[in-house]
C-alpha cells in the first residue's frame, strides 16, 4: 500500500494565483517544486486575501517589529499609505492555522519577505526595500503551533522533508 501524500500549505502566489499586493504571482518553475507538487497534497492559501484584503492592494510592512510582535500586540502592519491593516494579517494567519489544524497540515511553503509569509526575512517597516531578519505574521503563528515553515528558497529541503516525513531521522525538528 502506498504511503499517503503529505499535506502542505503553499502560498497561493507560488502556485500561480495572482494574489500578491500588485496583482501578480511568483509562480515557481523549478524541478524541485514540480517534485513537491507531485509528492504532496497541496493546499494553496493567501493569508492576506483570506484575511479580507483585496487584490491588488496597498503594499504593507510590519512596523517596529516582526510577525511575533504583531501577534503579541507590540507591532502593527501598516500600508504604504499609513493605513493600519494589522487585523487583516492576524485574521489571515488565524485562518491559516485553523486550516492546518483541521487538515493535519504540518508543512508550509511560504513566500519569503512577505509581512504574512516571510519565514526568515521581512521588510523593515519603512518601505525602503530593506530586509531584516524575522518572520511574517502567518509564518510566526504557524511555527508557534508546530507547523514547519520553509520559503521558496528551500525547495530541496521541503522535498526531502515531505518524502521522509514519517522517518525518525527527519530534520523537520530543526526548523522551529
Amino acid at each position: 500500500m502506498q504511503k499517503p501524500k503529505t499535506k502542505i500549505m503553499i502560498s497561493a502566489c507560488l502556485t500561480g494565483q495572482k494574489v500578491r499586493y500588485n496583482g501578480s504571482d511568483l509562480m515557481l518553475n523549478a524541478p524541485a517544486f514540480t517534485q513537491i507538487l507531485e509528492h504532496s497534497e497541496v493546499i494553496p492559501y493567501c493569508p492576506e486575501v483570506a484575511g479580507g484584503l483585496p487584490t491588488p492592494r496597498i503594499p504593507a510592512e510590519i512596523f517596529q517589529g516582526r510577525g511575533e510582535d504583531v501577534l503579541a500586540g507590540r507591532a502593527r502592519v501598516l500600508g504604504a499609505d499609513g493605513s493600519d491593516v494589522t487585523e487583516y494579517f492576524i485574521r489571515g494567519a488565524q485562518q491559516a492555522l485553523a486550516i492546518c489544524l483541521a487538515r493535519g497540515i504540518r508543512v508550509a511553503l511560504l513566500t519569503e519577505s512577505s509581512p504574512s509569509c516571510g519565514s526568515s526575512r521581512v521588510y523593515n517597516g519603512r518601505f525602503e526595500g530593506v530586509k531584516i531578519p524575522g518572520s511574517g505574521v502567518t509564518a510566526s503563528l504557524l511555527r508557534k503551533n508546530g507547523v514547519y515553515v520553509f520559503s521558496q528558497h528551500q525547495l530541496e529541503e521541503v522535498f526531502h522533508e515531505i518524502r521522509g516525513y514519517n522517518t525518525s531521522d527527519s530534520k523537520m525538528k530543526q526548523n522551529i
